[in-house]
């Protein structure tokens, strides 16, 4: 079976919102244990390159996201005051748009949209486009 990449972003959002909560976890046992009901039809999955691919980097990137996230909050914001969900979608599309070459900004903009849409709400989904929208604009200007 193969899984698209819209499900594979919902599936790295889920295990790094739990890796999130818990930093000791088996990050392999944990994607298997998502991919179980996707995958029913082996026993174990084949974890999928991408997911593999935005866990670990997000994983191992996590300080140099953070600080291009900071660099786009009001002064009265902070890492520490953006709800997880949130901060973990933006890291997600963050890495995207800036380490993985075969997804247009565009893209991981869009997907990172459709989960607001789906974990959070109006609001965080407007937070997360104002912050996105503010890397894509600071990435275009020429001086960069």
């Amino acid at each position: 079976m193969t899984i698209t990449r819209h499900k594979i972003r919902e599936l790295a959002f889920q295990t790094l919102f739990a890796i999130d909560a818990n930093p000791e976890v088996d990050q392999t046992a944990l994607m298997n244990s998502l991919l179980a009901p996707v995958d029913s039809v082996t026993e174990e999955s084949v974890i999928p390159a991408y997911l593999q691919s935005l866990v670990t980097g997000v994983s191992n990137s996590t300080e140099v996201l953070d600080e291009q996230i900071a660099v786009h909050l009001s002064k009265n914001w902070s890492i520490k005051r953006i709800a997880k969900t949130d901060l973990v979608i933006l890291r997600i599309a963050i890495f995207e748009i800036t380490n993985v070459e075969d997804v247009p900004a565009r893209v991981a903009v869009n997907e990172a949209l459709e989960l607001a849409r789906k974990y959070n709400d109006e609001r965080s989904r407007r937070f997360i486009n104002g912050v996105l929208s503010a890397i894509l604009r600071e990435q275009a200007t020429p001086d960069n």
